[in-house]
């Protein structure tokens, strides 16, 4: 079995908070506790939970742009967590990402031509006419013009501006992208042709997509795997099909049951889960879900879920699979 192009194992971070008048009694928010995730070569892996859960976390953490607390981060076969200076910058020429905002993650005071050639200067791995040109076939890649290239980002709509973010990240023909919530801020025939793009960029090139999204259609359509994240844990992984057909994890049931079908005329009772998400400053014992789940047992709330394997490639972290 060939080794992955990424393996995460028990990535944790959590953030400072509170600290009262004289800096006394700090609290900590866990915002990532104990995750562990991989991805193969030219493979998309699907991340999805509600907002808060901890999924944007997970990708700063991947790119270096947090420091974890714990946990490894090894990329094709490297250790990044240990890394920093010029190692950590050769380390991350082989990776990018996406952000959501296609409107704030780019310069308005930049070209367009500067900011798709931005990471080939950070990199040094051109200069002059053959920076531009190879912007220039980067925006071509996308679907965009070279025209495009003295012009600023606020002249462009909010699909072109994804199709530049997605330029810049392809210019320097990375391994491994990070999609974080690429098309939330679409409108959703703008989304389709966004996410038709990344698959037929990733069947030309072959880099693999760490897809972040609370839409599960979306991930449904672009993943090949899925792994489902709560309060800053990964409580289910499984195939995509298996996942939508035979989910494990209460949470995930839950998540699946409140997606509205694209069908109007069928009629869907919308599932509701009861109570809040608990702070995840003050996690509850045992079982991160258990105050909402519908099938708790005592056990969920006195030890936290051992991780199961249901069948190669599921696993879920719930008493309910525990044997014995």
């Amino acid at each position: 079995m060939s080794q992955p192009l990424l393996l995460v194992a028990n990535l944790c971070k959590a953030f400072p908070v509170g600290g009262g008048l004289f800096g006394g009694g700090k609290r900590f928010l866990k915002a990532v506790d104990g995750v562990s995730l991989t991805l193969s070569r030219g493979e998309t892996l699907g991340l999805v939970g509600e907002s808060g859960s901890g999924k944007s976390t997970v990708g700063n953490c991947i790119l270096r742009l947090l420091d974890p607390d714990s946990g490894s981060i090894a990329f094709d076969g490297v250790e990044l967590t240990g890394l920093s200076g010029q190692a950590l910058i050769a380390a991350r020429s082989r990776m990018q990402v996406v952000f959501q905002d296609p409107q704030s993650s780019l310069d308005p005071r930049m070209t367009v031509g500067d900011i798709v050639s931005l990471p080939l200067r950070v990199l040094g791995r051109a200069r002059g006419r053959e920076l531009r040109e190879r912007a220039a076939a980067a925006l071509h890649e996308v679907g965009l013009s070279a025209e495009c290239l003295f012009r600023y980002p606020h002249e462009f709509s909010g699909g072109q501006r994804q199709r530049i973010g997605l330029a810049r990240a392809l210019t320097a023909d990375p391994a491994f992208v990070i999609m974080d919530e690429p098309t939330s801020a679409l409108d959703v025939s703008v989304q389709a042709q966004i996410l038709n793009l990344m698959a037929g960029l990733q069947e030309k090139r072959g880099h693999a997509y760490l897809f972040i999204s609370h839409d599960l259609t979306v991930v449904r359509h672009v993943s090949r795997r899925i792994a489902v994240m709560y309060l800053g844990a990964v409580v289910e992984t499984a195939p995509t099909d298996t996942l939508f057909t035979n989910p494990a994890h209460p949470y995930t049931q839950a998540l699946l049951a409140s997606a509205p079908l694209p069908d109007p005329t069928k009629r869907q009772n919308l599932a509701r889960l009861t109570g809040d998400v608990p702070s995840p400053v003050d996690l509850p014992p045992g079982c991160r879900f258990h105050p909402r789940c519908p099938e708790a047992m005592a056990a969920c709330a006195k030890q936290p879920p051992p991780t199961v394997s249901l069948a190669p490639g599921h696993d879920v972290a719930c008493h309910l699979h525990a044997t014995g």
